[in-house]
């Protein structure tokens, strides 16, 4: 499952992020490391972006971003 499978409202727990490089490297910088508890706040009607709640912050995610970010 990945972070795009998530509704507003449900927890998970980050896995492993499936991507190289640069964005792994940016989505990394941004807290968001195995391990870490992640809540998806609000999703925008056409699906991109998504709201989440990291680390006690807000952070908006763009579809291909939630989806390399495998959850547990």
């Amino acid at each position: 499952m990945t972070l795009k499978d998530l509704k507003p409202g449900q927890n998970g727990i980050v896995a492993s992020i499936s991507t190289t490089g640069s964005m792994k490297r940016r989505i990394m910088d941004m807290g968001i490391t195995p391990g870490v508890e992640i809540r998806v706040v609000k999703v925008a009607p056409l699906g991109d972006p998504v709201e989440v709640n990291v680390r006690g912050y807000e952070l908006s995610l763009r579809g291909e971003e939630a989806r390399s970010i495998e959850m547990k």
